[in-house]
């Protein structure tokens, strides 16, 4: 099986991939992408089995890039799993250096945000930039004689043959990442784990979202029937501005009476009602 990723080595993903396969021999090809859209897109044309791609952040909520290719691109992808990953950040050079001489800090935009009051903090003078990875991060720091750092993971920092220079600098100590498995529509979810809970997601969209009370008319569909939601967020539909799209995370199986009672019910509000997969609970 073709497994796909945020490359390269040594980013978030490809740890949370081995983590999640136990990275033993019949785990199956690792697969790297430079970017999510990219793997999310891979997983679409059939170039992979399956990819695991980052959806949502403790400190920094939704990840765009996954939200948007799941509900504006990739129709024939479906959300068949997910796992969580326990983050920490490390701030990672060429060398040894004293803080105060970091000119640069580079990362993915996540870590970035997840680590903006250490950065304010400890590095106040340096410029921060943004890059597609940690590990490409982490990989172009290790490349140049400037005074640059990245944050990423430590496998990275190891990997490119760099130096730790303070571990643990996310803003909260409890930084997660959910990352959701991602296979072509019909492919059937991951095992679960026993008497694991489900989860199913949804995203819809509608011409009254400027109506009053119509955001609470859609959401009350689940309530009415005891459906818990477990997330909800909003996405530009990438066209007039005011106009969103709606992602909602809700406990129990698409096939729950209930559940599908409520995403039947969901439409009599909704131009477009998707469904994006059903599947075992982190």
């Amino acid at each position: 099986m073709r497994l796909g990723y945020l490359g390269p080595a040594g980013t978030f993903s490809e740890e949370a991939v081995r983590t999640a396969t136990g990275a033993g021999d019949d785990a199956g090809e690792l697969v790297p992408f430079p970017s999510i859209h990219e793997t999310v897109m891979a997983v679409q044309g059939g170039a992979i089995d399956r990819a695991l791609v980052p959806i949502e952040n403790s400190l920094e909520g939704g990840v765009s890039a996954t939200l948007d290719a799941l509900a504006l691109e990739a129709r024939e992808v479906a959300i068949v799993g997910e796992t969580v990953l326990a983050i920490r950040n490390c701030l990672i050079a060429r060398a040894e250096m004293e803080l105060e001489a970091i000119a640069v800090v580079v990362s993915h935009p996540q870590p970035l945000a997840q680590c903006a009051r250490f950065l304010r903090d400890a590095v106040p003078n340096a410029t921060v930039r943004a890059t597609t990875s940690t590990a490409d991060a982490v990989r172009e720091v290790g490349a140049t004689d400037a005074p640059w750092a990245a944050l990423g993971p430590r496998s990275a920092a190891a990997l490119y043959g760099c130096t730790v220079l303070r571990d643990g600098v996310d803003d909260e100590p409890d930084n997660a990442t959910r990352f959701v498995w991602l296979a072509r529509a019909g492919t059937p979810p991951v095992a679960p784990a026993s008497r694991a809970p489900w989860k199913t997601s949804v995203v819809f969209a509608g011409a009254g979202d400027q109506s009053p009370g119509w955001l609470v008319r859609c959401l009350s569909e689940f309530a009415f029937r005891g459906v818990n939601l477990t997330r909800i967020e909003s996405r530009p539909r990438k066209g007039r501005l005011g106009h969103y799209l709606f992602h909602v995370d809700m406990e129990g199986r698409a096939e729950d009476a209930a559940v599908a009672d409520a995403i039947v019910a969901l439409g009599g509000h909704c131009e477009e009602v998707r469904l994006l997969g059903s599947y075992p609970a982190a």
